[in-house]
């Protein structure tokens, strides 16, 4: 397949965690087309589904400015770095946000939310055995925790109550990694 040639990108816009671009690109044809490319300034971030031994998973509840209302989602954040793994940074995600801390851990993927314009990944895991660890918010963050069954989770994906992508990847990978055995 013929490829597309960055030719020029043009710095329209710097905020705290994002940069907006003008992208000029070739395309296979040599014609120069503009399109518009927001840069995540640390890479992106992970997220974790932590479900116990009843099949009850943690959740939480949070204002998203984007989307102007609650939404309900993994645990999850943005790297501390952008070299940080992904591992890592849901890791800690889930004992700030839920207190537990799983010891068992499987990637489910690296998802791109939005691939036509933002570069933002996010390392996508399921967590199992959970232990008690120490819950601490930042201090921007205002969540409810919300302990719902694994049946119940994916009935809000279905009623629209969860919209968020690196969730619903989370809970449907959970469904076919249990049911394939890959998940104990």
């Amino acid at each position: 397949m013929n490829e597309f040639k960055r030719k020029k990108m043009e710095l329209l816009c710097s905020s705290k965690i994002v940069e907006l671009y003008k992208d000029y690109l070739e395309t296979p044809d040599g014609r120069i087309v503009e399109y518009d490319y927001i840069k995540h300034k640390k890479g992106g971030g992970a997220g974790i589904l932590l479900v116990d031994e009843n099949e009850y998973t943690y959740l939480v509840r949070q204002y998203r400015n984007a989307i102007d209302r609650l939404s309900v989602e993994i645990p999850a954040g943005a790297f501390n770095y952008p070299e940080e793994e992904g591992k890592v940074c849901a890791l800690r995600e889930a004992e700030e946000e839920t207190g537990y801390i799983p010891q068992n851990i499987y990637h489910v993927t690296n998802l791109v939310s939005s691939i036509g314009t933002f570069d933002e990944t996010t390392d996508v895991f399921i967590g199992t055995n959970l232990k008690k660890g120490k819950k601490h918010f930042d201090e921007n963050e205002f969540i409810e925790l919300l302990y719902v069954p694994v049946s119940e989770a994916v009935e809000m994906i279905y009623n629209g109550t969860i919209v968020d992508s690196k969730t619903i990847a989370a809970i449907f990978a959970y469904k076919e990694m249990k049911s394939s055995g890959i998940i104990k």
